[in-house]
């Protein structure tokens, strides 16, 4: 469960990779030097993307820089959902986005991808329907409809960084620490009450230690994170026939008020109003 090199190897005849992963009971926390655009369909995700931590409802698009460690999109996911994913060496066209004044945009756009980007809006609709009709195409014709996939993403103010500063893989090589373990703990005890010493015992470092590892892996907290995930599942739970009440003591909380007012910090509003309106 260390971080992993993933070996990206594209199909004959082709540049770059196009598939559609499933991975949903796997934690897959690695990188590789290609750049990664993945389209992740489903009612409720969390996506990690260098010291990013966050979720996504319906559906996410984002772009991801070589060598940026980032979890796969699907764990842990119980429900249905649908995946996208190209991968692409820097130089998948050569020197063209360097030589070619017509694909300045898009090299800015691979520039500023370190960060992790994602995408909403008209834009995501955008590439998204062209990235569903790629898989029905020539080799050729799939190529110059991921340019123009590119060419959308780089012309969009629908985008958000997802980190402030370099997440590459540089700043987590020389981890000792097994993510794998904290996030099978987390996974395994959210619904009650998550125990730092012991997640901090499982891998060999004081609680302290932990704490401040921990905060600088992900950069949040041990007990925002945790928030954070039982909150992610709530949302899950609240689009089935469960009531606010039932998710909240479902997902581990006590307090229906606390629970209440964590829901709306953390995605903007009440889980009742979160029902009414995805339901």
């Amino acid at each position: 469960m260390k971080i992993k090199k993933e070996i990206v190897l594209p199909d004959p005849g082709q540049s770059f990779k196009l598939f559609t992963p499933r991975l949903k009971n796997y934690f897959f926390w690695h990188y590789h030097p290609e750049y990664e655009l993945v389209y992740v369909e489903a009612i409720n995700g969390i996506r990690h993307v260098g010291q990013n931590i966050s979720s996504f409802m319906g559906s996410d698009l984002v772009l991801i820089g070589p060598n940026v460690p980032h979890l796969n999109f699907d764990y842990g996911l119980k429900t249905e959902y649908r995946q996208i994913v190209v991968q692409l060496k820097e130089n998948f066209l050569g020197d063209a986005f360097k030589e070619t004044p017509e694909f300045e945009a898009i090299q800015h756009l691979f520039e500023k991808a370190y960060l992790g980007l994602s995408f909403s809006g008209e834009t995501k609709m955008e590439v998204v329907k062209k990235l569903k009709d790629m898989q029905d195409l020539s080799h050729f014709e799939q190529l110059l409809c991921l340019l123009e996939i590119f060419q959308i993403m780089a012309t969009s103010d629908e985008v958000i960084r997802l980190n402030e500063q370099d997440t590459s893989i540089k700043l987590f090589l020389n981890d000792k620490i097994r993510m794998g373990s904290i996030y099978k703990y987390i996974h395994a005890n959210y619904n009650e009450t998550p125990d730092v010493n012991k997640v901090a015992l499982s891998v060999h470092l004081s609680t302290a230690a932990f704490c401040r590892y921990f905060k600088k892996q992900t950069n949040m907290t041990f007990t925002d994170f945790v928030n954070q995930y039982r909150i992610t599942q709530a949302k899950t739970l609240l689009l089935q026939e469960i009531s606010v009440s039932e998710a909240c003591y479902e997902v581990g909380f006590e307090s229906l008020s606390y629970f209440n007012k964590l829901f709306k910090k953390i995605t903007g509003e009440n889980p009742s109003v979160f029902k009414k309106r995805y339901s």
